[in-house]
């Protein structure tokens, strides 16, 4: 509230010196408006403190109700005349109003935040998908393998598996390997975890590409000594890309221009849904 009061101090400041006959008093509502439009303005100059030479600030403001600086004195000086009106109740009404703005915007924010979250959803695609992968051999391992080419956005790794107790690599642990290359076969992002023996594992991983990436690698199973005879099983195995928000978005505009999914049904549904 300390700009309210530099503001009052400021129209204040020639309360002692103006003369009551030549000016005008303000209605409350319209007085409110000023207020309202004045603590924007000091919040837009920050933590700069205003003085009597910097009234020039608020003349515009003055000059959009139709009003002078000098009848924004008169009126302030007028309050104490006035038996049943507090200029309190004034500035409580402002503040009211910058409220009720400010849960206006954030209910603004949630329906957008509603609109990229369902445009994500909406883009994401799954690239690879295997239900069931059975490694018996080291031939086998080659499916295990894999390089997707990718484009901005996000890329991600799911899966479980098991090492059951016939995999004979034992003395050196197989590892899973994941990263992101760009063209010139830079690795970034490298994603290195040992996996587990006789108990089900699970792998999550996020990788995010931009345009300088160029494929996405996999080595899900990766031998650090001497190759021994594997047995591994893979289930759900799933890498889905999400593209970034910019142009989620952009795609679902697209794509639902016919159905009007942007229609005012939709915005109300979405508040309902952000509260």
């Amino acid at each position: 509230m300390k700009p309210f009061f530099r503001f009052f101090a400021c129209v204040s400041f020639a309360l002692c010196s103006f003369a009551c006959s030549h000016h005008t008093i303000i209605p409350d509502d319209e007085l409110a408006l000023i207020f309202h439009d004045a603590f924007l303005a000091n919040a837009y100059l920050g933590g700069r403190n205003p003085t009597a030479d910097s009234l020039n600030v608020y003349e515009p403001i003055f000059a959009r109700y139709g009003y002078t600086t000098q009848d924004v004195q008169y009126t302030i000086g007028n309050f104490s005349k006035r038996k049943s009106a507090r200029l309190g109740n004034v500035v409580e009404r402002a503040i009211t109003m910058l409220d009720a703005e400010g849960k206006d915007y954030s209910r603004e924010v949630a329906i957008l935040d509603t609109i990229d979250n369902v445009a994500l959803r909406t883009a994401r695609r799954t690239v690879r998908a295997d239900s069931l992968i059975r490694v018996r051999s080291l031939a086998d391992t080659s499916q295990l393998r894999f390089a997707f080419d990718v484009v901005p956005g996000a890329y991600d790794v799911q899966l479980t598996y098991l090492v059951d107790s016939l995999d004979r690599n034992t003395a050196d642990a197989p590892r899973s390997r994941m990263w992101l290359e760009s063209a010139d076969g830079t690795q970034s992002q490298n994603y290195n975890i040992i996996l587990r023996r006789r108990s089900e594992g699970y792998i999550s991983h996020r990788f995010k590409a931009d345009s300088g990436h160029r494929r996405l690698r996999i080595e899900f199973y990766s031998f650090t000594g001497r190759p021994q005879t594997p047995s591994v099983t893979v289930r759900n195995f799933k890498v889905e890309h999400t593209p970034e928000k910019a142009e989620a978005v952009d795609l679902l505009y697209e794509r639902q221009l016919d159905l009007r999914i942007f229609a005012d049904e939709f915005f109300r549904a979405a508040q309902k849904d952000s509260l």
